[in-house]
């Protein structure tokens, strides 16, 4: 059987190494992994590659910076290509990138079966490109793997009943990763305080409104003033600020450079606290045991603002300040097993096989 997998941002390489390591284990199947080059990524050097124990792409298509139409219009050409000459049993995509769009569509147009991993996601705003590309993705999937009992149930209130495809309930791959990855998380080199909060903030609905990056910072500058807020910066959010005139000087909050995955995994171990607008790292959160405030109106994660571990905040500088308040006194179960038991990419393997 050979699987031929679609990647374009380097959290997509990390969701597809889970399934790369099954399928090495087994004898008979052959990936192709093709890279449409969506985000170009400098971090994404051979030390990514051999610290993640990822295999580098059998493509490259070297395809960003792009509109969406002009973007994923030429992954769905070269992507077709690639298709044809390899003739795989499955084309595998993941989340809902453009590349991911791009990758269905080929397949779909070509007659090749498909597989969706993390399909019935939802945020329940078409505003969000990744909505209309989850969506769309899921529509045209033979199988969509769900990570979550929510997901499932998004697909059935869609009428995914009444198509014929396979909804399956497999766990989630980044729970995979966070626990294979969890024995490398090394100290970033920087300077961090002994008890702190750690806060990521980069989604555009927050960088590139005035207003919400006011109210969210507003409020980290607050509470910094009681325990320490550790930012890992994303460039364009410091562009932007830098751009606002933001008193980087006489902040109170902790800016240190981006980091790697690892990092961010002894970030997140350490930390009193998550406070982010990042889909992954509320889940990242709830990996390892940390309460989370996330500063959106919507979450495609609703499964752990149900149980407690998360609440939303959006962009209200009072809300958030109560709810980092609320967090940090509250006492959160996390033995729930909402994410399967870590061997979500097995049993997705032995599903293509039709095991």
């Amino acid at each position: 059987m050979k699987i031929l997998t679609v990647v374009g941002a380097r959290p997509q390489f990390v969701k597809a190494a889970v399934i790369s390591r099954a399928v090495a284990k087994c004898d008979g199947v052959e990936e192709v992994i093709v890279h449409t080059g969506q985000h170009y990524d400098t971090n994404m050097s051979d030390i990514f590659f051999e610290e993640m124990e990822i295999r580098h792409p059998d493509y490259n298509l070297n395809i960003n910076g792009l509109s969406h139409g002009a973007m994923t219009g030429q992954m769905l050409e070269k992507i077709e290509k690639v298709i044809i000459d390899e003739k795989p049993d499955w084309v595998l995509v993941y989340g809902d990138t453009d590349s991911t769009l791009a990758g269905a569509l080929a397949a779909c147009k070509l007659h090749i079966r498909l597989a969706h991993v993390e399909a019935g996601l939802r945020s329940f705003n078409m505003q969000m490109p990744e909505e209309i590309n989850r969506i769309l993705t899921d529509r045209v999937s033979n199988i969509l793997f769900c990570p979550t009992d929510k997901a499932v149930e998004n697909l059935r209130n869609e009428g995914y009943e009444n198509i014929d495809c396979d909804v399956v309930r497999c766990g989630d791959v980044m729970y995979d990763a966070a626990k294979y990855y969890q024995t490398k998380a090394k100290r970033p080199q920087a300077d961090i305080p002994q008890k702190y909060i750690l806060c990521t903030v980069h989604r555009a609905e927050n960088t590139d409104n005035e207003a919400n990056l006011k109210g969210i910072f507003s409020a980290l500058e607050t509470i910094s003033e009681k325990i320490p807020v550790v930012i890992p910066i994303h460039p364009r959010t410091r562009a932007i600020l830098a751009k606002a005139n933001y008193d980087f000087a006489g902040s109170r909050i902790c800016f240190i450079d981006p980091v790697g995955y690892f990092e961010m995994i002894w970030l997140i171990l350490h930390s009193e606290l998550i406070m982010t607008d990042s889909g992954g790292l509320q889940k990242e959160a709830y990996f390892f045991g940390k309460k989370c405030v996330t500063m959106r109106e919507q979450t495609e994660w609703i499964e752990l603002v149900d149980c407690g571990c998360n609440v939303l905040a959006g962009a209200n500088t009072e809300l958030i300040i109560k709810s980092v308040d609320e967090m940090l006194a509250k006492n959160v179960d996390f033995s729930l097993p909402l994410y399967g038991d870590a061997h979500s990419g097995e049993f997705i393997l032995s599903k293509l096989m039709g095991k």
